[in-house]
């Protein structure tokens, strides 16, 4: 979800806590040994960069279940997406970040609705990345998407998406599922078993996942201008 952030940066070219993570990340990329970390509010960021408790800008975070994959190696040569989504009020404005790293080269995408809900635009940001990786020709080697949404890491390594589409998108306890407009798209993406998903936690430093919610925001401080409605979401609602 995307929401004001502070960062900290307890060890940069130059420390100190910003409010806008392309300023944070200009002193901590390429920066050896750097130490920081991204807080909800000042006051949290200030108290940490006092006392910082992990090094090399890594968050300390519970080992999670959310996928059998997690416990797998990634490929060196794996093509990496990694997304973030989030809507303001929830529903409200929102919107999807992307950032892909295939080798060298990087990209970044980025997109909203005037009307929709953090998980519809968590769906979306991997659905948009898999798109532009998958077509026209999908990549020759593996995938990685790695997201802060548990939602959608479980939706899809728990299989739990395929027992809602296999019931005609009904849950195990007989109640519609919800997207299912997205996580239709997402299945048919991910056939195959030639994408893998990994959840890290969000608002903790990450770069890329930083970087994700960096984009979200850019897209959300307009309040929707510029933005077309979430057809889909409305026509849930109206139903």
């Amino acid at each position: 979800m995307a929401s004001q952030k502070f960062y900290a940066v307890a060890k940069g070219r130059k420390p100190g806590i910003y409010t806008h993570w392309p300023e944070a990340q200009a002193q901590v990329s390429g920066f050896q040994g750097a130490v920081y970390k991204g807080f909800k509010t000042r006051s949290e960021a200030e108290q940490w960069i006092l006392s910082p408790s992990y090094g090399a800008g890594k968050a300390k975070s519970k080992t999670t279940s959310a996928t059998p994959q997690t416990a797998s190696p990634i490929s060196d040569d794996a093509l990496r997406i990694y997304s973030d989504g989030g809507a303001l009020g929830n529903p409200g404005v929102g919107a999807y970040g992307v950032v892909i790293i295939d080798g060298e080269r990087r990209r970044e995408l980025k997109g909203g609705f005037q009307h929709t809900t953090n998980n519809r635009m968590e769906l979306l940001g991997c659905i948009m990345g898999l798109t532009d990786v998958l077509n026209p020709t999908p990549p020759d080697r593996p995938i990685v998407v790695t997201t802060d949404s548990s939602y959608v890491v479980n939706g899809i390594s728990k299989g739990w998406a395929k027992g809602w589409k296999n019931r005609g998108w009904l849950k195990s306890d007989g109640k519609p599922a919800l997207n299912t407009d997205l996580w239709a798209r997402l299945l048919e993406l991910t056939e195959g078993g030639h994408v893998a998903f990994r959840w890290v936690k969000g608002h903790a430093g990450h770069p890329e996942n930083e970087r994700c919610d960096a984009l979200v925001n850019e897209v959300t401080r307009g309040d929707g201008e510029g933005l077309v409605p979430d057809t889909e979401y409305e026509a849930q609602q109206a139903s």
